[in-house]
């Protein structure tokens, strides 16, 4: 929201006031809390009839300072609030005549009292600065009242984040709301609003309001990130770290880390598609089609119609499509699929449960008590209100007996478009909880399958989201075009919503609305099964590849095997983002900040810490991508490039630009056909270029997530040392780019032309001559 005109003037009707200078502060071992009056103060005169303001610094977790001002704190207390860390640590305090200073581990605010001005620093860099106009309290044309805050954006400094935002990827001159709607991948809107955003410059911001938070980044003031909200108070966090990866796993500390998936939920999942038209008939010709052309399918999800329309949501199967569910999800359990079925948050009221609802007052309410309904999307829906315990006890109930029919997850949809003339059951705020709706709406169900299935075992498939919301994987990316813009704004909101805390992701392979070209859906497919997560989904045309011809049977069945092999080293890194919470599908520069081409790259990305991938966004074929400095493989060809320079090459369908970042270790499974099988068991270990003197590791799992085995290695000149703790298993070490060596201590050894291959089995340690 903007209140100026210009640098000079004041839009008419708003009024802004800021602290001029700090009067009075108060200490102790964990806050600092200054006085600011809103006037430069020459005589006692001057203190009368003017507003101040109170600005609070204090610390939840080292390396994170809070930030707090208000202009009355006399407010009633709104709810809800976000999950985060509140707890207080102790501060290291200074103050001298001039001003004061605290630290919180590395990260310090150096506090200026004449006049105001405070920055932040990590170490002996200056992350970022609020000045005399950095805090402010403005009156608007109808008495509104608002709080806003002003941080210093240095020279050269990139913005990042702010939720899944479909908008070009750094946000620099972007205005953003933060608040949840159903617009699709093609506009300024977004499913997933998260007020938090990352700077290259090595620090994060978390504004903590549900509510709407109006961000200016760079744009009403240019040399300035800017954020509003309505009302008498202001409170947000600067987060610190010594690398934008540790920025965002301090961020996750203080709002949680996500769930490690299922091993499952990383191979190819297949949908009936929205408006098209299926019963078990159609359903097993997809799937027996699948499995006769050899392609690996491990979910399948029946979308909105598995329900009779205009009874969104009754939970019951259509028995004229599917007269015998329990009997057909067995069918298709036993050929190894998992089943998810999509729910929305809403009851229709044709649905045979909207009079028990509104009866039992599980429904929002109109302030005058009537059921709030409306007639977009189901006829006379009202919204299920999740602050009731007994509606979230009664929602579940209705979930529990699909889990125990044989439904395995839920695809979570909607949650966004929630209205704000209501009356919650809890009394919460309705404009707090529109954003944060979906994060109440999310954990009931993920807790269910916690609940029902095991930690493990637990996934959703979400569209909307909050802060926090990371905690529930997984996510995709709503509503997408089939063309290759809407391929390219749908990474950019995958981009986004990473550096927004966010640890997987997925997107409608092709494209939702309309039907791909052949070529499209190629080009998606590849994408789509080198994203953390990957569905073919459509709107009213099916998504079963041989429809569109026989090579795009032959490009899934490809990738998707690749996937399935791929699997130990995705699921390491989904192991490591559980416990750091750093994304595994991450954009370059949160890989790569000491490389200033990173930071504006947003048709590349990394999978993990060392595969990186350039889907291909044009009918010609060409692919280009940059990569940093150093050898990198390519993981199909075993090409070998210099890095520090962009590439562009053509590629037919079964390749693209996918690139192995060198002095890696790459973990690769014997399985192709699915992605839950033992990881550790005769697991390959590929090495790919080694740096002279550098150590590097790399480990592999369970379906649990526990380390089973893991090597490391270091190169000195012509040997290369190896130390493997692999137990009792049978596994390999591929030598890649090395077409012989002068010996091993140990091991059979093959040669290909991937390279030298050493068979071994429990814990080695290896002295290779090259």
């Amino acid at each position: 929201m903007k209140f100026t005109d210009g640098f000079w003037l004041t839009r008419e009707g708003f009024e802004i006031q800021h602290p001029r200078n700090v009067r009075d502060l108060a200490i102790d071992e964990k806050m600092v809390t200054l006085y600011g009056p809103c006037k430069d103060i020459q005589h006692r005169g001057d203190t009368l009839n003017l507003p101040s303001l109170t600005i609070q610094l204090s610390s939840p977790l080292e390396n994170v300072i809070k930030v707090k001002a208000w202009h009355h704190k006399g407010t009633k207390n709104k709810t809800p609030n976000f999950d985060v860390k509140e707890e207080l640590v102790a501060l290291e305090l200074h103050e001298d005549e001039n001003g004061a200073s605290f630290a919180s581990g590395n990260v310090s605010a150096n506090i200026n009292y004449q006049p105001f001005k405070i920055t932040f620093s990590q170490g002996d860099r200056v992350l970022t600065s609020i000045d005399s106009k950095g805090v402010a309290w403005i009156t608007g044309p109808q008495k509104q009242s608002y709080m806003r805050s002003q941080l210093n954006l240095g020279v050269g400094e990139y913005i990042y984040g702010l939720g899944e935002r479909f908008t070009p990827f750094v946000k620099n001159g972007q205005t953003v709301d933060i608040w949840n709607e159903d617009g699709g991948t093609s506009s300024e809107q977004a499913y997933k609003n998260i007020p938090f955003y990352l700077s290259n410059q090595g620090y994060g911001v978390l504004v903590n309001h549900p509510e709407n938070v109006s961000f200016e980044i760079g744009s009403e003031a240019v040399s300035k990130t800017q954020f509003s909200v309505e009302g008498e108070s202001i409170e947000y966090y600067i987060i610190g770290g010594a690398s934008p990866k540790e920025v965002l796993s301090n961020y996750t500390v203080l709002t949680g880390k996500p769930a490690l998936p299922p091993a499952w939920s990383y191979g190819l999942w297949l949908t009936t598609s929205f408006t098209t038209d299926y019963n078990e008939e159609t359903v097993n010709h997809f799937i027996d089609g699948m499995a006769e052309r050899d392609i690996p399918l491990s979910v399948f999800h029946f979308d909105c119609f598995w329900m009779k329309e205009f009874e969104w949501s009754n939970f019951e199967w259509d028995r004229d499509a599917f007269p015998e569910p329990e009997a057909m999800l067995q069918r298709l359990k036993d050929k190894g699929l998992k089943i998810c079925v999509w729910i929305n948050p809403y009851i229709a009221e044709k649905s045979k449960l909207f009079d028990e609802a509104a009866e039992k007052g599980y429904l929002l309410k109109k302030p005058n008590g009537d059921v709030w309904q409306w007639d977009l999307w189901q006829a006379g829906m009202g919204v299920v209100d999740f602050t009731n315990p007994a509606a979230s006890d009664w929602y579940c109930s209705k979930l529990k007996a699909l889990l125990d029919m044989g439904v395995d997850c839920f695809k979570t949809d909607f949650g966004e478009r929630i209205p704000t003339d209501v009356v919650y059951h809890d009394g919460s705020d309705p404009h707090r909880m529109h954003n944060y709706y979906a994060y109440l709406y999310n954990k009931v169900v993920f807790d269910l399958l916690e609940q029902e299935k095991g930690k493990q075992e637990a996934v959703v498939f979400a569209r909307s989201a909050s802060v926090g919301g990371q905690k529930f994987p997984v996510h995709w990316g709503g509503d997408c075009n089939a063309t290759y813009e809407s391929m390219a704004e749908s990474l950019r909101g995958g981009l986004s919503l990473a550096l927004s805390g966010f640890g997987y992701w997925s997107h409608d392979i092709g494209g939702f609305e309309n039907t791909a070209t052949p070529d499209l859906f190629k080009r998606w497919t590849a994408f789509g099964l080198l994203s953390t997560h990957s569905r073919l989904h459509g709107s009213s045309s099916y998504r079963v590849p041989w429809l569109f011809d026989e090579e795009a049977v032959e490009v899934t069945k490809h990738f998707s095997k690749l996937k399935n092999r791929l699997m130990p080293y995705l699921y390491s890194s989904s192991v490591e983002n559980t416990q750091s919470g750093v994304p595994v599908l991450r954009p370059m520069v949160l890989e790569f900040p000491e490389d200033q081409n990173s930071h504006v790259l947003d048709r590349q990305y990394m999978l993990g810490s060392s595969l990186l991938v350039a889907p291909i966004m044009n009918e010609q074929g060409v692919g280009t991508c940059y990569l940093p400095q150093g050898k990198w493989t390519h993981y199909l060809t075993k090409e070998v490039v210099e890095g520090g320079s962009w590439i562009k090459e053509t590629y037919d369908y079964l390749s693209l630009p996918l690139y192995i970042r060198e002095n890696t270790i790459l973990p690769i499974g014997q399985e192709s056909n699915r992605p839950d099988y033992e990881f550790a068991e005769n697991v390959t270990f590929e090495v790919y270029q080694l740096k002279n003197g550098q150590n590097t590791s790399s480990f592999v799992t369970d379906l649990n997530g526990n380390k089973k085995g893991e090597i490391q290695a270091v190169k000195q000149d012509n040997k290369i040392f190896i130390e493997t703790n692999m137990a009792d298993l049978t596994y390999s070490i591929l030598l890649t780019n090395c077409e012989s060596i002068s010996s091993a201590s140990v091991g059979e050894i093959e040669t290909s032309f991937n390279g030298v291959k050493i068979n071994l089995q429990g814990s080695q340690k290896l002295e290779i001559i090259l």
